[in-house]
């Protein structure tokens, strides 16, 4: 499962890889600390953005992969 940020006018950025078998792995600039991923099973991933403010303005995506 992946989670993307798309800020107002900009492209996608990948925030977080996650599986069910390893750890989730933030890409530079993002943290667990603020976006945080729970996997209960292969068909349910939740992302919990914490201590939100105006520089977190985004549409979200999550896209999943059978890979």
């Amino acid at each position: 499962m992946f989670w993307y940020q798309q800020p107002p006018r900009h492209g996608l950025k990948l925030i977080v890889s996650s599986s069910t078998w390893s750890h989730n792995s933030y890409e530079d600039g993002y943290s667990e600390a603020k976006f945080e991923v729970t996997r209960e099973n292969t068909d349910y991933s939740l992302m919990t953005i914490k201590n939100v403010t105006p520089k977190d303005e985004a549409t979200y995506f999550c896209a999943a992969s059978d890979r």
